[in-house]
């Protein structure tokens, strides 16, 4: 049976609990080390490796608004703002 687990973050020295649950979930899936940071310190990794992501303004082809897209709009292919993409998708 798993115990909680006190262990150190490399990162930021602080403490954190393994728990007996996070222990099993490991196992499960086939893990056979233990975390090396805390909770807080694997989200700052893990969004600090994504960067931000660079958005383009086009005009929406249905409202006129504007919309803020991920992507470098074409003039050959329409744009749409989030609420009318999100019309669209429920018709």
């Amino acid at each position: 049976m798993y115990e909680d687990k006190t262990l150190v973050c490399k990162e930021c020295g602080q403490e954190f609990v393994f728990t007996a649950g996070e222990q099993e979930f490991y196992a499960e899936k086939g893990f056979e080390n233990e975390p090396q940071r805390c909770k807080s310190c694997r989200s700052a990794r893990k969004n600090g490796a994504k960067g931000e992501r660079e958005m383009f303004e086009a005009t929406c082809a249905s409202c006129g608004g504007v919309a803020r897209v991920p992507f470098r709009p074409r003039e050959d292919r329409p744009v749409y703002c989030s609420e009318c993409f999100a019309k669209m998708k429920e018709e």
